[in-house]
């Protein structure tokens, strides 16, 4: 079959049909994006000559996985891609400097408790090591900012995140905190020491990473929401740079200047990491994406 099969008249006045741009009403925006991404497919089933049963078997995949699309959509580096995109975009914008972005993932929790000073984050015992973060906010000029906030969230010892944990054993909130910075831009807590962990095994990304050859590995990390009235809402994360998939994370985090070695000492591991956020350009820049997350009471 030819590839540009799909330019024929016949299969572009479907496409022109299929993405609304033969009626009126609908938004014109939305129209052209499904009409671009439904012809992109098109052009993909016959590049590969994709036989029938390989078509439904991937429909079977994506109905079959919607649960961990969370997983999926940054194990194909998609979510890393729209970090390398906005990072151009912030260029090409005279935007520079700063704590480098990086992705979300799918485990922010809303309402985490929002507290102040030297910070516990973990309610939970665990028998793991402590580790002991300190820093400090600042903006581009070494500015403290006013009423900064660090959201932090990590999993335990075992890779699992509260209110994500499917042993149903995590205290609300484990390892989860808003924290109030004071005047003097700086931040200070302990918790449990996370560790890595991998994708749900046998899952819907497992089976689709092995399939390309890739593991689901992640390595130890913390993430981390820093908001401030004028500056730029910043969505980062830190690796531990010792730990074994620090540059071969699947999710594709790993960033330069998000890797710092702990200090490890007997049973505890200290980390000191600097936040520097950017002056906002405007009232969206202060706020995070819409992204859907989830939701508990606090």
């Amino acid at each position: 079959m030819r590839e540009d099969f799909v330019q024929t008249a016949e299969v572009q006045r479907l496409l022109d049909r299929a993405s609304g741009k033969t009626v009126d009403g609908g938004d014109d925006r939305l129209k052209a994006i499904t009409r671009d991404v439904v012809e992109a497919l098109m052009s993909t089933i016959v590049k590969y000559d994709v036989s029938e049963s390989e078509f439904w078997g991937a429909i079977k995949y994506l109905q079959d996985g919607a649960g961990e699309l969370g997983l999926i959509v940054p194990g194909l580096g998609l979510e890393h891609f729209m970090d390398l995109y906005m990072d151009a975009k912030d260029a090409e914008a005279g935007y520079s400097g700063g704590t480098p972005r990086t992705i979300e993932g799918p485990l922010y929790v809303e309402n985490a408790p929002l507290v102040e000073g030297d910070v516990n984050l973990s309610d939970d015992p665990d028998d793991t090591d402590t580790l002991y973060m300190t820093g400090r906010i600042a903006g581009s000029e070494g500015e403290a900012p006013v009423n900064a906030i660090l959201h932090v969230w990590h999993a335990n010892s075992h890779g699992f995140y509260s209110h994500f944990d499917p042993t149903g054993e995590q205290t609300p909130f484990n390892n989860r905190r808003r924290i109030k910075i004071g005047s003097d831009g700086r931040y200070a807590f302990h918790s449990k020491m996370p560790n890595g962990y991998a994708v749900p095994p046998d899952g819907a990304t497992d089976r689709l990473l092995k399939a390309i050859g890739r593991h689901g590995n992640r390595p130890a990390h913390v993430h981390f929401f820093v908001e401030a009235p004028g500056y730029r809402a910043l969505t980062t994360q830190i690796n531990f740079g010792d730990d074994p998939f620090a540059n071969d994370d699947f999710a594709f985090a790993t960033r330069e200047g998000l890797l710092p070695v702990p200090q490890r000492q007997g049973d505890t591991a200290y980390v000191a990491f600097d936040f520097k956020i950017q002056l906002a350009a405007s009232q969206g820049d202060q706020v995070f994406s819409e992204r859907a997350r989830a939701t508990v009471a606090a």
